[in-house]
């Protein structure tokens, strides 16, 4: 049970405790770890098009930033974890995923509380859509 896990993250500070807690989990289950940045291709919506390849570059290097901090966080509870990067909508390409590398669980950091309805949460949108279990784990708003 849960021998693959997909962990998405933002690349916000507050994502570090859903890292360490997926980590966690993994190293007790001998599991393989994705580690997913999406590229939110929302932001480029308003941009005008001679923007939009430098905006996605610098995008794109916060993105593997945050995978190589995250790793590396997994690697300290001794779990190897891949990494990917990708571009496109953030819970579509969660999903996409998750069914590519045929993971047992998401487990991702949720902003929102459930109950507050927010329409867009892409942890909302994950957990309604995915056909595997998610942990969706609250983290504090900064």
């Amino acid at each position: 049970m849960y021998d693959t896990i997909l962990v998405p993250i933002d690349g916000s500070d507050s994502m570090q405790p859903v890292v360490e807690d997926a980590a966690e989990l993994a190293a007790e289950r001998d599991a393989a770890v994705s580690l997913l940045y999406v590229v939110d291709e929302r932001a480029f919506l308003t941009l005008a098009d001679e923007r939009v390849d430098e905006v996605y570059e610098e995008l794109r290097s916060q993105g593997e930033a945050a995978l190589t901090e995250a790793a590396e966080t997994m690697a300290e509870y001794g779990v190897d974890a891949a990494t990917e990067l990708r571009r496109g909508d953030p819970a579509e390409e969660i999903l996409a995923f998750a069914e590519e590398i045929d993971a047992a669980l998401i487990s991702m950091g949720t902003h929102a509380r459930f109950e507050d309805n927010i329409l867009g949460s892409v942890s909302r949108s994950v957990v309604v859509q995915s056909k595997i279990p998610v942990l969706a784990t609250p983290i504090e708003r900064r």
